[in-house]
């Protein structure tokens, strides 16, 4: 009874799955997504089918469906980065490639590493995961998109909940022998994580898919004059007084942090930067002005020895590299080549701070 209920709950996940892919693949979902969440679904598909008992088989295409099944994490963690609009490190994203691969060629053609191929596996996954849940709640407060707020929430505590649990349960009792409860509790857990993907990233906010670039190269000034209700103009107005007033070089300064300064609801605080003045995260908010006094300072001759950590520091950011980092997204080159430059050219075009608001 419990391995036909299993079969239906993965037919219909499958069928969902299916579905999903042909919409992504008929929508205008961004390039740079669109790629690991359809490679992702079909890795699930796959799973779904190589660890069911009455659909998987053994046979000639079986390690290449295990191979699909297998990178599966990958994929829902290289998506999971592009959805929260960050750039993995190329070393830990080669790196957990390489691992997989090693895993799935010793447990498919070297009988006497399996194991070791499975645990190796089963390592990588888990830690692949771990960095998910990291990326997509410890960083939530900086973004200022409510609908992704709510998928970095969820996103990373289903995938938790259903891969991570379903690998912890593997790497505890071993790949040997069936469990057909707990084959069902992870059908059912895949197909609600299928139709969240649907519902939430689909139809609840495209935006969140069709973005053609990152907000950090892609935000613009918002029009002049600003169409603010009359709460909206109070808020707007104090939030430039604070800003005039260098709040932004507190470190680890928060948006929590700003709307307590404002004496205002953080929720109304998060509305105006991110419908209002047009940014994603709050990080890029600051970073526009955090630059903007940091390229005024490197053109100055009067601080030309001030080292650039001195202003970094200053400035906010907790390390030269975070700063060298911010600086490089914003202006295209490093703070002190852009020192050189605007203090051999006079410093005309670093003193100018366009963009505030």
């Amino acid at each position: 009874m419990i391995e036909q209920l299993d079969f239906y709950v993965r037919v219909i996940a499958v069928g969902a799955s299916l579905m999903l892919i042909a919409q992504l693949v008929a929508g205008e979902v961004r390039a740079a997504i669109k790629f690991p969440l359809v490679a992702m679904i079909i890795g699930v598909i796959a799973y779904l089918i190589n660890t069911s008992p009455l659909i998987g088989s053994e046979g000639p295409v079986d390690p290449m469906v295990d191979l699909l099944a297998i990178l599966s994490p990958f994929w829902i963690w290289l998506f999971s980065y592009r959805l929260f609009e960050r750039e993995p490190d190329l070393r830990i994203l080669f790196g957990a490639v390489g691992l997989l691969g090693v895993g799935w060629i010793f447990g498919n053609f070297v009988p006497s590493a399996g194991l070791f191929g499975f645990y190796l596996l089963h390592i990588v996954a888990l830690a692949l995961i771990a960095d998910l849940l990291r990326v997509g709640l410890s960083e939530r407060h900086d973004d200022l998109v409510e609908q992704r707020r709510i998928v970095r929430l969820w996103l990373p505590l289903l995938v938790a909940l259903q891969a991570g649990g379903i690998l912890l349960f593997e790497k505890i009792v071993g790949a040997s022998g069936p469990y057909p409860p707990v084959q069902l509790a992870n059908a059912v857990l895949i197909l609600i994580l299928t139709l969240f993907a649907g519902i939430a990233l689909l139809r609840t906010d495209p935006e969140l898919l069709v973005e053609t670039e990152r907000d950090a190269e892609s935000e613009q000034h918002p029009p002049e004059p600003l169409d603010l209700s009359p709460s909206e103009s109070v808020l707007h107005d104090k939030l430039k007084i604070a800003m005039a007033d260098g709040v932004y070089r507190e470190q680890g300064f928060t948006i929590a942090r700003l709307a307590e300064y404002l004496d205002t609801p953080e929720h109304r605080l998060r509305a105006l930067i991110n419908q209002r003045l047009g940014y994603r995260n709050f990080s890029a908010y600051l970073n526009r002005h955090r630059i903007a006094e940091a390229r005024r300072k490197l053109s100055d001759r009067e601080l030309v020895d001030l080292p650039v950590l001195t202003i970094a520091m200053d400035l906010g950011y907790n390390s030269l590299p975070t700063f060298n980092r911010a600086f490089r997204s914003e202006m295209g080159t490093t703070p002190s080549e852009f020192r050189r430059l605007a203090i051999s050219d006079g410093g005309a075009d670093a003193a100018d701070t366009t963009g505030q608001n």
